[in-house]
């Protein structure tokens, strides 16, 4: 799929702006720290999350001193032409419109817009806590098949309700909130074993992929021994109620779940070793976006077109030769990629515009 046009107003330090990246091919947003750059990838990127991926809250993105953003996008996909519309409220709910048709859930315009991001900050998938591994794969799910929002939704309620239950018993399991429990862990066990099934299935399909990009950029050759390598591991063994009913004094007392798939994580090794104490930065930026090129392959293979690629200032933390590798093995479809700096010049930009301000300059070409 592609994005043909993408229109914000009143979003981040924009008061309005408009883009038309390239079809096919590399489409450069250049400009100084604090320009706008990113805003714009956070745009396109929000029709396919419902949220940033830079984690700001939703508030935040709506210009100072404004009441609502609007953000449009016409786009094209399988043949057919898509008008994805948001506006976002700091007063009242958000609204979306697909194809200029109010959505009565919000939930109901993801996969429409299908969209890979990687930014600076997605070392920390491979260097911070499994939370945001856990959200990688979750993420990825999404865009695989958008029906696990609901699962990943439905996990989160029933956790929040059963945590407050445990807090309210004060370390003490009487017979009433032994009964009520009984009842939630029926509920986190069926949504539990659905959430932790999928991560895993995932987690299988994807490693070839990851290793594969990683094999790319790293410049390996064929003949090599696996370089990266993932596993998926569950906080618990056997069926779920049981470990819950197990642990069940465990978090009477400290108030909290724990076992389940809010506490399974991602492991990631390369050659052997895990990447997040013992790969060197490099590795682990390489290992972050080849987590993101495995992804992209999947998806493109699930649904038979590329999802938008958005590259965010990708190029600032690679040493030369992996900068090379990486534009010279991107995957077929459209690019958005920022840059407050020179790119390399085998990477194939069609489309070239310069940010300053929060005003976006086209400039047909390659950049000088």
């Amino acid at each position: 799929m592609f994005i043909e046009q993408i229109t914000i107003a009143n979003f981040r330090n924009y008061v309005s702006a408009e883009l038309a990246p390239a079809r096919q091919g590399v489409t450069l947003l250049q400009g100084e720290n604090g320009a706008g750059k990113t805003n714009l990838l956070e745009a396109v990127a929000y029709f396919a999350t419902l949220r940033s991926f830079r984690g700001t809250p939703a508030g935040l993105l709506v210009r100072s001193g404004e009441q609502q953003a609007v953000l449009r996008a016409r786009a094209e996909r399988s043949g057919r032409n898509l008008l994805v519309e948001a506006e976002l409220n700091l007063v009242g709910r958000d609204r979306f419109r697909l194809n200029r048709q109010a959505l009565r859930r919000n939930d109901d315009v993801l996969g429409s817009v299908l969209a890979t991001i990687f930014s600076p900050d997605d070392i920390e998938v491979i260097k911070g806590g499994p939370q945001l591994r856990r959200d990688y794969l979750d993420d990825l799910l999404v865009s695989l098949r958008p029906k696990h929002h609901a699962a990943r939704a439905e996990l989160e309620r029933v956790l929040k309700q059963r945590n407050a239950l445990l807090r309210s018993a004060n370390g003490v399991l009487k017979p009433n909130v032994a009964g009520v429990l009984d009842v939630w862990d029926a509920k986190l066990a069926t949504v539990g074993e659905t959430v932790a099934q999928e991560r895993e299935s995932l987690v299988c399909n994807l490693r070839p992929e990851v290793d594969q990009a990683y094999a790319q950029l790293s410049k390996l050759g064929a003949a090599r021994d696996k370089a990266v390598d993932l596993l998926y591991e569950r906080s618990w063994h056997g069926p779920l109620l049981e470990a819950l009913q197990a642990s069940r004094t465990e978090d009477i007392r400290r108030a909290v779940t724990s076992v389940g798939p809010q506490r399974d994580d991602l492991v990631v090794a390369v050659q052997g070793l895990a990447a997040r104490t013992q790969a060197s930065q490099g590795e682990q930026r390489s290992v972050a976006l080849a987590l993101r090129l495995g992804g992209h392959a999947l998806v493109t293979e699930r649904h038979g077109t590329s999802p938008v690629l958005l590259l965010d200032d990708v190029f600032s933390e690679l040493d030369p030769g992996r900068c090379e590798a990486l534009a010279g093995c991107l995957p077929e479809g459209q690019t958005l990629l920022t840059s407050a700096g020179p790119v390399p010049s085998a990477l194939p930009v069609v489309e070239h515009a310069q940010v300053k301000a929060g005003v976006i300059y086209p400039d047909r070409g390659a950049p000088a």
